[in-house]
C-alpha cells in the first residue's frame, strides 16, 4: 500500500489540489447562491480533510524514504501557505464572492464590517502596513526554511558560518559546493531566494512610494 502511495504521489497530490479547488467553489456556490450555510460547511470541512491528507502523505513518504524530495518540499509550501497567508486570501475571496454573487442575485450579502474592511484595503497607509507585515512574515518563513536546509546539508555550526562569511558558493553548479544537501534543495532554494527578493522589494515599494488615497 505504501509503495503505491510513493509510486503515485504526484497523481494523488494533483487530484487532491483539484478537489480542494472544487470544494472551495462549491462552498461559495452553495452558501451564497442557494443560501445553504450548514451544507456549505461540509465542503469547507472536506477542503481541510484534503489538506490534512496531503500533510499526512508527505510525512509517510518522508518516513519511508528518509529524504527531502521535490514532492515533500512542494507539499510543505502548500500546507504552510494554507495555514498562513491562505487564510487571509480565503477571507478576501469570500468577500469578493459575496459581492459578485450578491450583485447577480440582486441581494446584499456584505455586512457593514465587510464594507469597512474592503474600504480599508483601499487605504494606502493600511496597504503599506499590510505589505510590510507580509514581507517580514515571508522573511521569517524563508529564513527558518533555509536554516533547516542548512542543518540538513552541513556538518555543524562552524561549517554554516564559513558559508555565511564566504558567499562565493552562490551560483555554483554542483550542490556539493554549497550548504545544501542535494541539487533539488539547492535549486529550489535559489529560485525561492529570487522570488523572496522580488517580493520583498515589491512589498516595501508601497511604503517607499505610497499611492494616493482612493475616492
Amino acid at each position: 500500500m505504501l509503495d503505491e502511495l510513493i509510486l503515485y504521489q504526484w497523481e494523488i497530490f494533483i487530484t487532491a489540489e483539484v478537489l480542494s479547488l472544487a470544494a472551495l467553489i462549491l462552498f461559495g456556490a452553495v452558501r451564497y447562491f442557494f443560501g445553504k450555510r450548514r451544507l456549505s460547511l461540509l465542503f469547507l470541512l472536506f477542503f481541510l480533510v484534503l489538506l490534512i491528507t496531503e500533510a499526512g502523505l508527505a510525512i509517510l513518504i518522508y518516513q519511508e524514504t528518509g529524504e527531502i524530495s521535490n514532492f515533500l518540499i512542494i507539499i510543505t509550501i502548500f500546507v504552510i501557505y494554507a495555514c498562513t497567508f491562505g487564510i487571509f486570501d480565503f477571507m478576501k475571496l469570500d468577500r469578493w464572492m459575496r459581492k459578485k454573487i450578491g450583485g447577480w442575485r440582486g441581494v446584499d450579502l456584505l455586512s457593514d464590517k465587510d464594507r469597512r474592511i474592503m474600504a480599508r484595503q483601499k487605504d494606502p497607509i493600511y496597504v503599506a502596513m499590510k505589505y510590510r507585515w507580509s514581507s517580514m512574515a515571508h522573511l521569517t518563513v524563508f529564513s527558518a526554511a533555509q536554516f533547516i536546509f542548512w542543518i540538513y546539508g552541513t556538518s555543524g555550526l562552524n561549517e554554516m558560518v564559513s558559508y555565511i562569511t564566504d558567499l562565493s558558493w552562490i551560483g555554483a553548479e554542483n550542490a556539493a559546493e554549497t550548504p545544501y544537501a542535494n541539487d533539488t534543495i539547492y535549486g529550489i532554494s535559489m529560485v525561492w531566494a529570487i522570488v523572496f527578493i522580488i517580493d520583498f522589494i515589491y512589498s516595501w515599494s508601497f511604503t517607499i512610494f505610497p499611492s494616493k488615497p482612493k475616492g
